[in-house]
């Protein structure tokens, strides 16, 4: 059964994943260096949205909390991987337009 605590973690990791999308929203309309299309915040998103599942799904169902943390930071550490190749193209990799 579900926690209120568990259901408050994961309120908080979408609305930090939403608010991290603001920003590039509002560096639009101050700036012309910031052009993301429809595409761009969709594809952030689900990166964002999908990262945060894989968080609260490790800190549900991982019992043993070194291991989770280990998790944790693996996802993290790959969705900056992705979020970096998609920006810069730093691996040279097809999906980031190189």
């Amino acid at each position: 059964m579900l926690k209120l605590q568990d259901n408050k973690r994961f309120s908080v990791l979408m609305l930090v994943s939403f608010t991290v999308l603001l920003v590039p929203l509002v560096a639009m309309q101050f700036s012309n260096e910031v052009q993301w299309s429809l595409f761009d915040f969709v594809v952030a998103g689900g990166l964002l949205f999908g990262t945060s599942i894989a968080v609260e799904l490790v800190l549900r169902k991982v019992t043993l909390k070194t291991l989770a943390i280990v998790a944790c930071m693996g996802i993290l550490l790959t969705l900056a991987l992705v979020w970096v190749e998609l920006a810069v193209g730093l691996f040279g990799t097809p999906f980031a337009g190189s």
